[in-house]
């Protein structure tokens, strides 16, 4: 068990998140680029952790960066949890669900906009709520 708010078994996560949904939340999977359901969506509404259903992006947030993947300018104030990610021969920013500490995706300082940042989202690892 962890020591986030909500915490499960990793048997438990597996049987409610089936196998592909489970590699990517709780293994640190990644998607293909360009698969996502949520890639070029342009739906408005509330982008939820696909584990726990904690409001993690709004869809204001969102942009198509080209790299593949959901792409958002900010999270959702305290939604989120930084962790430097060193694997893979580079320096990232892993990007955590707060609430049941799941795989998001990671984090960069290159984004277009204000914020300068890009949240780059496994589609699996969230759902959207529709306004």
């Amino acid at each position: 068990m962890s020591n986030y708010p909500i915490s499960k078994t990793e048997a438990q996560w597996l049987k409610e998140l089936g196998p592909e949904r489970y590699r990517i939340l709780r293994e640190k999977g990644t998607e293909r680029p360009f698969t996502g359901k949520y890639n070029l969506t342009a739906e408005k509404g509330t982008y939820t952790c696909g584990a726990c259903n904690t409001p993690l992006f709004k869809s204001n947030s969102k942009f198509d960066s080209g790299c593949g993947w959901p792409s958002f300018d900010e999270s959702i104030d305290g939604a989120v949890e930084y962790i430097k990610d060193n694997s893979l021969g580079m320096q990232r920013t892993e990007i955590l669900c707060a609430t049941c500490g799941s795989h998001l995706g990671h984090v960069f300082n290159d984004g277009p906009t204000q914020t300068g940042q890009r949240y780059c989202v496994n589609s699996l690892s969230v759902d959207l709520e529709k306004e």
